[in-house]
C-alpha cells in the first residue's frame, strides 16, 4: 500500500514522502497514529500543492535576497566611534552595530548573526561579508572613524 508520510518514520522514510508499506503496518500502526494517510487522488495533490508552495516561497526568498545583494555589494558602511588612547576605540564594532547601520543606510534588514567579520578595535577601513541566503554573499567595506 502506498501512504503519503505526515511524520519522519524511523527506517520508513521523512515527512511529506510517499513510500510503500506493508498493508498491516500502515492500517494497525502508521493511521492510528496519525502517521501517514493513504496516497489517494485527493492527498497526492494536496501533497503536489504543498510542494509548489514551498517552492514558490524558497524563490521568492532567493529573489529578496538577489534584490538585497544588489543593494549591499561593494558598499561602504560608515560608522563612528569615540576615541581611546593611541588612537584605539573604545570597546570594539560589533556585528550588532553593523546590522544597524546597514538597516539605516540601506533599508535591508541583516540579522547580526549572518555578518562574517573580524573583531574592529582600531579606526580605519575593514571588510565584512552579510550571508544573505545559501550561497549568496554580499562582500562591503566598514569605515570606523571619529
Amino acid at each position: 500500500m502506498e501512504v503519503i508520510l505526515k511524520a519522519d518514520v524511523k527506517g520508513l522514510g521523512k515527512k511529506g514522502e510517499k513510500v510503500k508499506a506493508s498493508d498491516g503496518y500502515a492500517r494497525n500502526f502508521l493511521f492510528p497514529k496519525g502517521l501517514a494517510v493513504e496516497a489517494n487522488a485527493q492527498s497526492l495533490t494536496e501533497l503536489r500543492n504543498r510542494e509548489q508552495s514551498n517552492q514558490h516561497k524558497i524563490d521568492m526568498e532567493i529573489a529578496a535576497a538577489n534584490e538585497s545583494k544588489s543593494k549591499l555589494n561593494d558598499k561602504t558602511i560608515k560608522i563612528t566611534a569615540k576615541a581611546g588612547s593611541n588612537g584605539r576605540i573604545f570597546g570594539s564594532v560589533t556585528a550588532k552595530e553593523v546590522a544597524l547601520e546597514i538597516e539605516k543606510q540601506f533599508a535591508v534588514k541583516v540579522d547580526k548573526r549572518k555578518i562574517t567579520m573580524d573583531d574592529i578595535k582600531n579606526f580605519g577601513s575593514y571588510k565584512i561579508q552579510v550571508k544573505l541566503y545559501t550561497n549568496i554573499i554580499a562582500e562591503m567595506t566598514v569605515m570606523v572613524g571619529e
